[in-house]
């Protein structure tokens, strides 16, 4: 059964940092890419960043280029975003998903509330 888990979210300062992490199990192989995503409130879900799990190149969101960074660790089928810099606008639902190539699914968690204020 594949599960997928975040952690990390909490209450942080404007300006101040915090690390979500992401654990995938039962997924075995044909893992293609890793992505976070998050849902403001009233807002649509989006997408942040994500990275391809071979080579792993990243890509981000414009609203969070140069302030998050997506990392992951294959062997520990282990993915990470770290927040910087964050400002009140980021307060959000961050869910981190995985894609499996063959055959073509994606697997969500259950989120991981991220609350920027002072």
């Amino acid at each position: 059964q594949v599960q997928i888990a975040e952690s990390g979210g909490g209450l942080v300062q404007p300006g101040g940092s915090l690390n979500l992490s992401c654990a995938a199990s039962g997924i075995t192989f044909s893992i293609s890419a890793m992505a976070w995503y998050r849902r403001a409130p009233g807002k649509q879900r989006e997408l942040v960043a994500t990275i391809t799990y071979y080579g792993g190149t990243a890509n981000y969101a414009h609203a969070v280029k140069g302030r998050f960074t997506i990392s992951r660790d294959n062997a520990k089928r282990m993915v990470y975003l770290q927040l910087s810099s964050l400002k009140p606008e980021d307060t959000a639902v961050y869910y981190c998903s995985v894609n499996r190539a063959v055959p073509m699914t994606t697997y969500w968690g259950q989120g991981t509330q991220v609350t920027v204020s002072s």
